[in-house]
């Protein structure tokens, strides 16, 4: 994939959310009619077959996805909110891939009529891009991710020296490097960390690269994750990365939801398989293959995978079956937990009476709730 292809798909997502399943936006009740809805779903379908991770699963979605339509299924789908919603049920259904998803979203790019194009014209759009050109798309990455606080919705020090970080996504590491290091660095003298990801949807596996790279000791290099692409057959692998300061080598606990999806899904797995954290929570969403939202026609999108995670350890991933917690509880109870276990394993392994009973007052005012935790969200 092309560096301009790279950029275009990462600011897409930005833009428009990189989860596949998060909600159509924006609403629509603009009415549609079927010969529109036979466009969009044709343009789906030659997208899929040129662009989906999985060949074979990408022919009999396009062939079912016109059958329905052929058959009427979408008659009663007369808004381009209720077409979306309707077609990207059908997608997951069918692809049994919880990151296809159709949104409408007119105010973005027109599709490429690549196919329609001579073949000097194609080879000019092939080139990479120029340095303004990539100057520019990440000054919009850049605008579009610091409206969000660079996904890090909260950093907060709780009693008994722990700190907490609420991750809401993962962005570009040229973006958000600065950021991480800053968030890293308020916690890096803590005695342990709890780190939020119930409400993250996910972002980019580079923005996760990063994050984790301040988990591992100096020297300490990590394999964490390699990503297959099906267009061109190659492999990325990620590792840690030496520059990543500062380090936190303490506890980690990690919280996760049934929303906890996509690049989130990979820290979480990652963390857990590198035997790094103890992850506290719910399984997660179980959306393993990343990729890019696609211009379709009238106004329409598509989230369509075209790579697979593949862990270096386990030669898998967490398609279909998410994530699975150390410790399974609800999300809204994941924090209060993570927070006593932490506690409780602290008071155990101190030998200072004075600090044991300072642990042991703070652990009965968690319990009894009379120390209010943060607040456990979600943001659309």
């Amino acid at each position: 994939m092309h560096l301009r292809q790279v950029l275009t798909l990462s600011l897409l997502g930005l833009i428009g959310s990189s989860a596949a399943f998060a909600q159509t936006s924006p609403s629509s009740n603009t009415p549609i009619n079927a010969a529109e809805q036979n466009a969009v779903i044709a343009a789906l379908g030659q997208q899929l077959k040129s662009r989906y991770v999985f060949p074979d699963v990408a022919a009999k979605t396009a062939a079912a996805l016109s059958a329905r339509a052929a058959h009427g299924n979408y008659r009663d789908d007369k808004t381009e909110a209720a077409f979306a919603k309707a077609l990207s049920s059908d997608l997951v259904a069918i692809g049994n891939d919880k990151h296809l998803a159709v949104k409408f979203a007119p105010d973005l790019p027109p599709p490429s009529q690549h196919d329609d194009k001579s073949a000097d014209d194609k080879k000019a759009e092939d080139k990479e891009p120029t340095a303004r050109e990539i100057a520019q798309m990440i000054a919009q990455m850049r605008i579009a991710s610091a409206h969000e606080s660079y996904g890090i919705s909260r950093v907060q020090l709780l009693p008994g020296d722990i700190s907490y970080i609420d991750m809401r996504n993962f962005g570009h590491p040229e973006i958000v490097g600065a950021a991480y290091d800053a968030a890293m660095s308020l916690v890096a003298g803590t005695k342990a960390l709890v780190l939020d990801l119930r409400g993250n949807h996910g972002g980019e596996p580079d923005g996760v690269t990063y994050l984790l790279s301040h988990f591992f000791a100096e020297g300490d290099a990590r394999h964490l994750n390699d990503i297959y692409y099906s267009a061109d057959k190659s492999t990325h692998q990620f590792w840690t990365i030496p520059s990543a300061m500062p380090r936190f080598t303490g506890p980690i606990y990690v919280l996760t939801s049934h929303h906890t999806g996509s690049a989130a899904e990979e820290c979480a797995y990652d963390l857990q398989t590198q035997k790094r954290a103890t992850l506290v929570g719910e399984t997660t969403v179980g959306g393993a293959n990343p990729g890019g939202w696609i211009p379709l026609v009238h106004g329409f999108m598509a989230f369509i995978p075209m790579a697979r995670a593949i862990n270096p350890i386990t030669q898998t991933n967490w398609e279909h079956v998410g994530v699975k917690p150390d410790v399974a509880v609800s999300a809204a109870a994941a924090l209060k937990v993570a927070y006593v276990t932490i506690l409780n394993d602290f008071m155990e392994k101190s030998e200072n009476p004075d600090e044991q009973a300072r642990l042991k007052n703070i652990l009965a005012r968690v319990q009894s709730g009379k120390f209010q935790l943060p607040a456990y969200y979600l943001s659309h």
